[in-house]
């Protein structure tokens, strides 16, 4: 079995919602699971793996389930291998549906 790995995501913009995300392979496929404290209870918050570094992450790589309560869990269709060969990626968690350009919590990937 291959070895889960943890991404720090760090609070940006002042939002002070960090937390970490865990990415572990079963069968094929990559389960991602975030857990955000500081995050609003009632504000749902797009999740994605974007390609590129914090603070400026680029194109969306990889949709996540949207943050609800501080949680989202997702399974992705790729593996661990395969996220290895494409970095330099971030999971970056957006403020809410109606301000996704505010970005607050952001982690890079590393093997």
């Amino acid at each position: 079995m291959t070895k889960p790995v943890t991404v720090a995501l760090q609070a940006e913009n002042e939002s002070s919602e960090s937390g970490i995300a865990t990415l572990t392979e079963v069968n094929g496929k990559v389960q991602v699971s975030v857990m955000l404290t500081g995050a609003p209870a009632a504000v749902t918050q797009p999740a994605h793996i974007h390609v590129g570094i914090c603070p400026g992450v680029g194109e969306v790589k990889y949709p996540l389930t949207s943050v609800s309560a501080g949680k989202s869990e997702t399974t992705i269709e790729t593996t661990l291998a395969s996220l290895k060969a494409a970095l330099p990626l971030a999971i970056n968690i957006h403020k809410s549906t109606s301000e996704p350009a505010t970005y607050v919590s952001c982690g890079e990937l590393s093997f």
